[in-house]
């Protein structure tokens, strides 16, 4: 707008407000010097109010357009352009140790000091500090030969402990797309997530991504059921999207819950793009031979390591710690 049209506009408004406003012209050719505009005065808020309101306009810029964003090669599950906000949700500290599960403001007990050595490795590892380089280290796996083994409460535990670094953040995904139990070992309802971002370009990480009252935690859910899940763990989309994930954030550690490696085929996918994977073991139940079926077929995975559960703790005549009657935790790098 230019200088001649912003002056008429104010004098239409100082009409409208009620104040008089001489003629310029008439004035002059009377010979009568024109009468000064009076100040604004509370009897116009209305014209006071509109001011206010270009003189921000005037020092404000535009909110960028959606399609001025920037994307990422992964179709926009990321935004640079903006700062976007996920969703804030509250996890029952209380409930979750109630369930033998650790929790940021725990006392020290056998359980935490378990998972506090199963993490260890798994951090040096991811963050390039390992007695060798590993790629995709920060991409983690957690698994098992066959179903209700404890992977996900397994997951759920080595996420949380991982939180209470000083150096690392975490996402932990439901990959487990068929029976996911993430956010159900968690107190919380169902939730859109990984799938919803597979089958709709426009779905961004922020749009299903939930931050947690656990400072460093946030979580994926697995989403939207979907037919065809497994094909779309198989997609290229999947593949651009855990590449991006792997890279974008470098302080960042991601533990997927999978599903069953002897059960389904989309685990095995998703090995493939692990730099590490832990495979839960349930003791005296997986036999040996099932143990070395399921680690064939990660034979292409750089780091896989193995956690026992349920093994019965002599010295105490009985079964660790854990969820439901119990579990207990030992951890050694696979054969």
């Amino acid at each position: 707008m230019s200088l001649i049209e912003q002056a008429a506009k104010r004098l239409e408004l100082l009409r409208q407000a009620g104040i008089q406003v001489p003629d310029h012209d008439d004035g002059k050719a009377a010979g009568v010097p024109p009468k000064p505009v009076p100040p604004l005065t509370p009897q116009a808020p209305a014209l006071q109010r509109t001011d206010a309101v270009l003189r921000r306009e005037a020092e404000v810029p535009a909110f960028p357009a959606a399609d001025d964003r920037q994307r990422s090669p992964s179709a926009g599950r990321f935004s640079d352009g903006v700062r976007l906000q996920s969703r804030l949700i509250e996890i029952d500290l209380a409930a979750l140790a109630a369930r033998s599960i650790i929790t940021p403001d725990a006392q020290k007990s056998q359980i935490a000091e378990e998972y506090r050595v199963l993490k260890r490795p798994l951090i040096s590892n991811a963050m390039g500090k390992g007695a060798a380089p590993v790629a995709d280290g920060n991409l983690i796996m957690v698994t098992s030969a066959l179903p209700r083994e404890g992977k996900s409460f397994t997951a759920v535990n080595l996420a949380i402990s991982i939180a209470a670094e000083l150096d690392n953040t975490v996402m932990l995904v439901d990959a487990d797309v068929a029976r996911p139990s993430v956010l159900n070992v968690l107190g919380l309802p169902p939730s859109p997530g990984l799938l919803d971002m597979l089958t709709d370009a426009s779905t961004k990480l922020s749009d299903v991504l939930l931050r947690t009252n656990i400072e460093k935690l946030t979580l994926l859910p697995s989403g939207s059921p979907q037919k065809r899940a497994t094909e779309l763990l198989a997609s290229d989309a999947m593949a651009n999207l855990l590449r991006e994930m792997a890279d974008r954030y470098p302080d960042r550690i991601i533990i997927f819950d999978s599903p069953p490696l002897l059960l389904t085929t989309e685990s095995r996918v998703l090995a493939t793009h692990m730099g590490q994977i832990v495979v839960v073991v349930q003791a005296e139940s997986t036999s040996h031979s099932e143990v070395k079926r399921a680690l064939a077929t990660i034979e292409s995975c750089p780091v896989k390591m193995v956690v026992l559960n349920q093994a019965r703790n002599v010295s105490q005549g009985g079964y660790g710690y854990g969820y439901g009657y119990g579990y207990g935790y030992g951890y050694g790098n696979a054969a």
